[in-house]
C-alpha cells in the first residue's frame, strides 16, 4: 500500500520517536525492538502528528531546510514507514 495524500499522516500509537542519548539518534521504540533513524527520517516522522498530509509536510520540510525538489525522497520514505506501520492513516 502507499501513503493517500489526501489524508493526514499519524505516527503510530504501537511506536514511539525519541531521541536515544546512547546512539546520539532519533530511534522508532516499538515492543519487539527498536530502529535507528538517521536525520533526515526523524525530521520527515516528527510532522506525521495528525495535522499534516503529505504536500503539507513536503512543503514544510522543503520552507525548514530553504530548498525544493524534496517530493519523491519524502514519499518514498513514507511509503516504507508506512508499510512498515510505523505511521498510520485514519
Amino acid at each position: 500500500m502507499t501513503i493517500n495524500p489526501e489524508l493526514p499522516i499519524n505516527f503510530s500509537s504501537m511506536h514511539r520517536l525519541q531521541w536515544e542519548e546512547a546512539q546520539q539518534k532519533d530511534v522508532i521504540l516499538y515492543p519487539e525492538g527498536m530502529v535507528e533513524l538517521n536525520q533526515s527520517s526523524a525530521e520527515i516522522l516528527k510532522l506525521c502528528d495528525g495535522s499534516r498530509n503529505l504536500d503539507q509536510i513536503i512543503n514544510d520540510l522543503e520552507e525548514k531546510f530553504s530548498t525544493t525538489g524534496l517530493k519523491n525522497d519524502i514519499t518514498s520514505f513514507l511509503d516504507v514507514a508506512f508499510n512498515n506501520g510505523w505511521i498510520q492513516q485514519d
